[in-house]
């Protein structure tokens, strides 16, 4: 029987597996989950959603499978806005209870 060693997460698999840039990967899996959403939920095929995103198929293919290593943040919001969906970026002073600013994602509707 091997002996396995267990580690609680931080709550973030970007952070538990020390990749750089965190808080931007975070988001971008957010961004990336919610526009596969929004493709699944209208019943769009790849090719379709590529048409409505002004992308390729093969592009899509890359968001859908959590191939985000070619995307920016700018480019997912564009695919938003494409998908009918407003996005809102607010930026206030952080909370004197974190030593320093993050980045979120809020879904509403």
């Amino acid at each position: 029987m091997t002996n396995h060693k267990i580690e609680k997460s931080s709550g973030s698999v970007f952070a538990d597996l020390e990749l750089a840039e965190v808080q931007e990967l975070e988001t971008k899996a957010q961004l990336a989950h919610r526009i596969g959403e929004i493709i699944h939920g209208r019943r769009l095929t790849q090719t379709e959603a590529a048409e409505v995103l002004g992308a390729t198929q093969p592009i899509v293919s890359k968001l859908m499978n959590g191939q985000l290593s070619g995307f920016s943040l700018e480019r997912l919001v564009r695919f938003l806005n494409a998908l009918d969906r407003d996005v809102e970026i607010v930026v206030r002073r952080r909370p004197r209870t974190r030593d320093h600013g993050r980045t979120s994602v809020k879904v509403a509707g």
